[in-house]
């Protein structure tokens, strides 16, 4: 007596290990050997907050105060009409976001975020694959940043911005909001870390791709 039943249709198995795309990486389950470096993490992370509080300090040590001979603040001009070394102080975030707030509430908010973000940064490069190079490098520069502004709101209360880029136009300056050089870290690692996630969205298969893989691992 035969049976209509036939066999289950194999599934196509998904592509593992450092030749698979990244986003069919499981990446709570990458092995250990073959994870993002720590090392790789603690020298970039390391340079880029280096590299914020150096130019930092010399933006407080060149640039505070007042200069007599320009009866103002001090300024130190990079591209005339354009860029600008300033002194100021931001008690808020990036772009002075949330600086009205009370010092009551903003101090330990942004202290809070802080180290929130490199909690959260580390937590998630434990879980990259050490292909995934642009996502590293992101957070690895993300992470630096986050550290370099996070030093500055422990010991003063606010942030050292000091680069001043600007457009004249009709007699007028047109300001981008002061920053830093770990603004531009986090900056660049935002911009690395979705270039990561973007090409990772294109190289996964569609549904009717996996749907269509099915169905030839089941006739063949």
């Amino acid at each position: 007596m035969s049976s209509d039943a036939s066999p289950a249709s194999p599934v196509a198995p998904v592509p593992q290990g450092p030749h698979a795309p990244p986003a069919a990486r499981p990446t709570a389950e990458v092995p250990g050997g073959e994870r993002a470096s720590l090392v790789f993490l603690t020298v970039v992370a390391s340079v880029s907050c280096a590299a914020d509080l150096a130019t930092k300090a010399w933006a407080y040590a060149r640039l505070a105060g007042f200069d007599p001979k320009r009866a103002g603040a001090k300024t130190f001009t990079v591209i005339p009409g354009h860029l600008d070394l300033i002194f100021a102080q931001n008690p808020g975030g990036a772009w002075s976001f949330l600086r009205s707030l009370p010092d009551g509430l903003r101090r330990p908010f942004f202290l809070f975020v802080s180290a929130a973000a490199i909690v959260f940064i580390y937590s998630i490069y434990r879980r990259l694959h050490r292909d995934q190079t642009a996502m590293k490098w992101g957070l690895a520069l993300a992470l630096g940043g986050a550290m370099g502004n996070l030093v500055d709101r422990i010991r003063y209360g606010w942030v050292i911005d000091f680069i001043d880029m600007y457009l004249t136009r009709g007699g007028q300056e047109l300001h981008w909001p002061t920053f830093n050089v770990a603004d531009i870290a986090i900056v660049a690692g935002v911009i690395l870390m979705s270039i990561d996630m973007i090409a990772s969205a294109r190289s996964a298969p569609s549904p009717d791709a996996r749907d269509s893989a099915d169905a030839c691992a089941g006739d063949g």
